[in-house]
């Protein structure tokens, strides 16, 4: 797993800077709560992730839903009396439907106790297929989630078992016509291309499956082989091949000419979706908006401050349980760091890059993308083309540095 960054020791009642309070709601403000538990872990996965055999028996899932409740408490009293309705609720790990939908649904209301929701603010839950029902994806809407999102991944059966997911195939499209059923309008499937062994034609499968289940929304990501993985000693020892470059290319160019064909268009690098399905919550991120993050591990920012919670589940409930934030670190943002992570996010974005806040140097760079075919320019904002969107980390190097 991905250690925590470095910054700056946090206080132990959780307090901001004042010019992080005094600038607070001029930003949409939403929550991330993470759910820290799997049944199993994938060999590809480093999320903050604990199976029952990594909790040694300490298995915090019962009373779980207690303690991030409790954080919500915390955060009202760190944040004041500020009038700050949650746009977003997005709740992530793991797998949250681990917990009963009633559990998560005490969270839910909690937040909304404490600080509100705003007029049709959109709540995520995260599912992997197999972890939910009818019943159970019924009863999750009745709790006031809006949207759900389920980790499909691939849809072809020797992929997944290189992922080490634990569904079937066909089990993410039972899924999504289930949620339907319960009465979710708003639906996602997260899918990974790029594993070992995946031919072009696998994919292809996939991405078509995906299309056909009339998901309103669709991530693709690429790959990434994590050390300290089980999937990265597999590479390592040479168990199995990684594709190459070209490969990558071509199956995000298969994902973006099915996905348009089908009216889901591309609105950041790994997110596609119809009209009225983005991902509120994620724009938010890329937007730079205010978020608390609740749970083991999760990263919050408001105003300019930034910090991150420890992540192992029994430090976390310790540090609630006496009183303590559950803060491991944090750092506050100078203005240079702010603008340089402003163009690395909004690069990302078809929304794209502010022109008139760019200085000379990334102005005369940003025209010379333009000439090198990976970016136009639109309504005073770079957009990057496809080409560019297969280079997207070299613009924002390019520009931000």
């Amino acid at each position: 797993m991905p250690s925590l960054p470095s910054g700056e020791p946090a206080p132990p009642d959780g307090s901001l800077p004042a010019a992080s309070l005094r600038d607070l709601g001029r930003r949409p403000f939403g929550w991330y709560v993470h759910v820290p538990f799997c049944s199993s872990r994938c060999g590809y996965c480093d999320f903050n992730t604990y199976t029952a055999a990594d909790l040694a028996g300490d298995d915090q899932r019962a009373t779980f839903a207690d303690h991030l409740a409790a954080e919500v408490g915390l955060a009202r009293r760190v944040l004041g009396a500020a009038d700050l309705p949650a746009a977003t609720v997005f709740v992530g790990g793991g797998t949250p439907t681990l917990l009963a939908p009633g559990a998560l649904g005490a969270v839910l209301e909690r937040i909304s106790a404490e600080f509100g929701l705003i007029p049709g603010a959109e709540v995520t839950v995260e599912a992997n297929p197999d972890s939910v029902d009818p019943a159970s994806l019924a009863a999750l809407r009745a709790t006031g989630f809006t949207r759900i999102s389920f980790g499909m991944q691939s849809a072809v059966p020797h992929v997944l078992a290189t992922l080490e997911r634990t569904h079937t195939p066909g089990r993410a499209v039972r899924a999504v016509a289930e949620a339907t059923a319960a009465g979710f309008d708003r639906i996602s499937l997260d899918l990974i291309y790029g594993t070992p062994g995946e031919s072009l034609a696998d994919w292809e499968r996939t991405v078509d499956a995906a299309v056909a289940t009339g998901a309103g929304h669709i991530s693709a990501y690429a790959l990434i082989v994590e050390e300290g993985t089980r999937l990265a000693g597999q590479v390592r020892r040479g168990q199995v091949g990684m594709p190459d470059d070209d490969l990558m290319a071509d199956m995000y160019e298969l994902a973006d000419d099915r996905f348009s064909a089908a009216g889901l268009a591309w609105y950041e690098l790994s997110n596609w979706a119809r009209a009225g399905h983005e991902c509120r919550h994620n724009i938010g991120y890329w937007r730079g908006d205010d978020w608390w993050g609740a749970g083991p591990g999760a990263h919050s920012h408001i105003a300019g401050t930034r910090w991150w919670n420890v992540k192992h589940p029994s430090a976390y409930v310790e540090r609630l349980l006496a009183g303590r934030s559950p803060a491991a670190g944090r750092e506050v943002l100078d203005p240079a760091t702010r603008a340089v992570e402003e163009v690395m996010l909004a690069v990302r974005t078809a929304e794209g890059l502010g022109l008139r806040g760019l200085d000379s140097r990334q102005r005369a760079e940003a025209d010379l993308v333009v000439a090198d075919g990976l970016a136009r320019i639109a309504a005073d904002r770079l957009v990057l083309t496809p080409a560019g969107r297969l280079l997207a980390d070299a613009v924002v190097r390019r520009l931000a540095w």
